[in-house]
């Protein structure tokens, strides 16, 4: 399988500190296709210098039709998703090129997962394995507004040897705005269809902190492992809470 028949499709907003790595780190692929919904920062500018960019506008309409529909402007059939503030290493893109690739199959590839430039292996931030290419003949993404994966079916699952480096956090303040972003788009897939209460949103946020701060980790990673132990137990909280307000409309 040569690169030249895999499109590569990102999906951003905003995301002018990491997409200069990220297109870097793909200069070699013949076609990628960056879907921007109101994107106002330097993003644009910035893609526009490769020649190998689609520039796609649009709107988003939660993580899964977004991507969903995103993959909809490759001309190949053989799609490699990856997010703005992912970065492929060389070793994955030889081995991506080296890869006899079977149309039955999706494969998923190693996150190296960094909270500003420290790569983070606790609080569930390691072993982190992601759905990320596949045949679009034979399937896409489900339509999640978050979470969203490949509909995997009665598909085989393969994992590649080599890793993506993943930046997805530079301060607290991204932390929580993504806390906060996801917690709304559950509380809109869910609304009316799932449960919630008070007393949820408590204990759900209460055990995530000591799933990640004690089960996984946290406690051995510093301040990085108590910010993200925590935030991920406002965002558990804030999920249910939101539900819950979401289901007494």
């Amino acid at each position: 399988m040569s690169i030249k028949h895999i499109s590569i499709v990102i999906i951003a907003k905003n995301a002018e500190q990491h997409i200069k790595a990220c297109l870097d780190a793909i200069i070699d692929f013949n076609e990628v296709v960056l879907y921007l919904n109101d994107s106002s920062d330097k993003t644009e500018e910035i893609a526009k210098t490769y020649t190998n960019v689609n520039i796609i506008h649009g709107k988003f309409t939660g993580f899964g039709t977004t991507k969903k529909r995103a993959v909809g402007h490759a001309t190949n059939d053989w799609i490699l998703s990856l997010d703005s503030d992912e970065v492929l290493s060389s070793k994955l893109i030889h081995e991506i090129k080296n890869k006899e690739l079977n149309d039955n199959t999706i494969y998923s590839i190693l996150r190296n997962n960094h909270y500003k430039n420290r790569w983070v292996k606790c609080c569930g931030w390691d072993n982190d394995y992601v759905e990320r290419v596949f045949n679009r003949t034979v399937t896409n993404f489900n339509e999640k507004e978050v979470h969203e994966g490949i509909v995997i079916n009665n598909l085989k699952i393969e994992k590649f040897n080599s890793t993506l480096n993943h930046y997805p956090f530079d301060n607290a303040g991204g932390l929580l705005s993504k806390m906060n972003s996801y917690a709304t788009l559950y509380a809109k897939e869910h609304q009316g269809s799932k449960k919630s209460s008070p007393l949820k949103a408590l204990s759900s946020g209460f055990f995530a902190f000591l799933k990640n701060y004690f089960l996984q980790k946290g406690f051995m990673c510093g301040y990085e492992g108590l910010l993200i132990s925590i935030s991920n137990a406002n965002g558990a909280f804030y999920k249910y809470i939101k539900l819950y307000e979401a289901n007494r409309k």
